[in-house]
């Protein structure tokens, strides 16, 4: 039986990142996969679909040319951008970009605990003074009926394996997967439906976002259906059809985004005391199990199904199985987490949104700008989008939504900031470049600003000063 410092079970992005910080501290790794290097992410989330979102906005731009003043003909003669797709993970998952895990022991197979300190793989046991679970979830299917009956049904992972891009696609789900892929889709020339149970796109963001991009959409041809009950699903005569309420959706294809479920099923948790439910591993806020030299990161712990929350969560507990001592800056909870949906326009949030605020029952002002009030948006032919913040009665900044172009990299700012526990006087004294994207940022926490001095008292005691 070898014995090692770590073992890590999945390398998905929490699995790499503890993977990686442990060889080049110098300590022996072991690290098992049952599939390939990247998880979900990699190869069959994030990753691939940020390729064909990539591929859609490129023909979608073409075909917005005469928006710009430019006026071409030419015949289109193939689509076909999921071959270029593939070819860009296996180009990502090359020889190079593995260099970082050569040092790490690395099994393929699937493990087992095999007691507190062991894990088994392949009627193989290993020792580890420290386990860390890192398996990630799967696609959740929703008891539909008929729905297991599709053996045709699409998830994220068999998604980017077509060849040709269907003549026609129906989405179950309205999150960021279906929202994303819906896009992409109808702009690589899909008829694309997207039916969901929930009352609006994107239905863990601001309301108002979703609203905007369902608005987008409606104008690019997809049919959007909220707050919709899915009856049942069947095949006919090689056709699928999807009966919701009085409607009848057909299609050529497909695709189940209803969700995650942990991948955990198969460690044997329960035999070695790690307790966990249907949503993931208890976990503590350092990440540790309820087994202390155990740890869970990333999304088979249900915290957060997001990949760079999952890395995020590698780091910190890695960094809480070295230290001696219950360290304040290995806690999750001292780190705000963001998230985006790379839609156009793309989604982004951080902290609280409205709803949430109201439900706190917090004091708070809503301070909004939008694109189209801003040149540099309206120039680039982007006016579609808006940036929102909740804000304290003492300026702290409690949420930020961000639509609109660029997005995913506007919510840095105020990630930061309310990490940091800066107020929007921060952002305001901050200079931004102009006319950047970002400068929005600073003009929203200046219009913040002014509606603080129309009160009548700043305007006595301005008058007063300049007597």
């Amino acid at each position: 039986m070898k014995n090692y410092d770590l073992i890590v079970i999945g390398m998905g992005p929490a699995g790499m990142a503890v993977s990686a910080m442990g060889v080049s501290m110098g300590l022996s790794v072991l690290s098992v996969e049952r599939r390939k290097i990247g998880g979900e992410c990699l190869n069959c989330g994030c990753i691939p679909s940020k390729a064909l979102l990539k591929g859609a906005e490129a023909f979608h731009g073409l075909k917005r040319l005469s928006s710009y003043g430019i006026e071409i003909d030419a015949d289109i003669l193939k689509i076909s951008p999921m071959s270029v797709v593939r070819g860009k993970i296996d180009s990502i998952n090359s020889k190079k970009t593995m260099k970082m895990f050569e040092k790490v022991s690395l099994i393929s197979g699937e493990a087992v605990l095999d007691g507190p300190g062991a894990v088994r793989v392949n009627d193989r046991t290993y020792r580890g003074k420290r386990i860390f679970i890192a398996t990630g979830t799967s696609p959740s299917i929703p008891p539909i009926p008929g729905l297991k009956d599709i053996p045709e049904m699409l998830t994220n992972e068999n998604l980017f394996q077509l060849e040709e891009i269907p003549e026609s696609m129906t989405i179950i789900g309205g999150g960021a997967i279906g929202s994303e892929m819906g896009q992409a889709f109808a702009r690589l020339g899909a008829k694309v439906a997207i039916v969901h149970m929930d009352p609006h796109l994107v239905p863990t963001g601001d309301e108002a976002a979703g609203r905007l991009l369902e608005k987008v959409m409606l104008e690019e041809g997809i049919t959007v259906r909220n707050s919709a009950s899915i009856d049942r699903v069947e095949k006919k005569e090689g056709r699928i059809f999807l009966y919701s309420g009085g409607e009848v959706f057909e299609s050529e294809k497909l695709l189940v985004a209803a969700g995650r479920v942990p991948s955990i099923s198969d460690l044997r948790l329960g035999e070695v005391g790690v307790t966990y439910d249907k949503k993931g591993i208890f976990v503590d806020q350092r990440m540790r199990t309820s087994v202390k030299n155990i740890y869970a990161v990333g999304d088979c712990n249900g915290q957060y199904l997001l990949s760079h929350a999952a890395m995020h969560q590698g780091m910190l507990a890695f960094m809480d199985a070295l230290s001696p001592l219950s360290l304040p800056w290995t806690r999750r909870d001292r780190y705000v987490v963001p998230w985006a949906v790379f839609t156009e326009p793309e989604i982004a949030q951080v902290g609280l949104t409205e709803k949430e605020a109201l439900k706190r029952g917090l004091s708070y002002d809503v301070c909004e700008k939008k694109y189209s009030s801003y040149g540099r948006t309206v120039a680039d032919g982007h006016p579609d989008g808006f940036v929102k913040i909740i804000v304290g009665k003492s300026g702290k900044i409690l949420g930020a939504t961000v639509v609109g172009e660029g997005a995913s990299e506007l919510i840095q700012e105020w990630t930061m900031a309310i990490q940091d526990r800066r107020r929007m006087t921060h952002i305001m004294m901050t200079q931004h470049p102009f006319p950047s994207v970002g400068t929005i940022n600073k003009m929203v926490a200046e219009e913040w600003m002014m509606s603080k001095m129309r009160s009548p008292v700043l305007g006595k005691l301005a008058r007063f000063f300049l007597r």
